[in-house]
């Protein structure tokens, strides 16, 4: 059994035991967030649709982590205008305890 759940601007394949980031949330460790399915599939049976928004996709939360820094560069020609910056996006790490249609 495994499902797709919606994440962020994304959609991520997820079984129960697999550990995941996510987007950042505002929750400590150690406690417990449902995601929204779109999609369950369970041997044969798909579930997709309103159906797949009854599903209940239990996940407890790991920690937080940082993803790769990114340089943000612009420059202008015959001008002298240089810009440089950085960014660093925050994850949440959670571990799928459960998949209930």
């Amino acid at each position: 059994m495994y499902a797709i759940v919606r994440n962020g601007g994304g959609q991520t394949k997820v079984a129960v035991g697999d550990v995941i980031s996510i987007d950042q949330l505002k929750v400590t460790e150690g406690d417990t967030v449902q995601l929204a399915a779109v999609m369950v599939v369970d041997g044969d049976q798909v579930t997709a649709g309103a159906d797949a928004s009854k599903a209940k996709i239990d996940a407890e939360v790991i920690g937080g982590l940082k993803g790769p820094k990114i340089i943000i560069q612009k420059y202008k020609n015959k001008t002298g205008y240089k810009k440089r910056q950085g960014h660093r996006q925050k994850y949440t790490q959670v571990k799928i305890t459960g998949i209930s249609k």
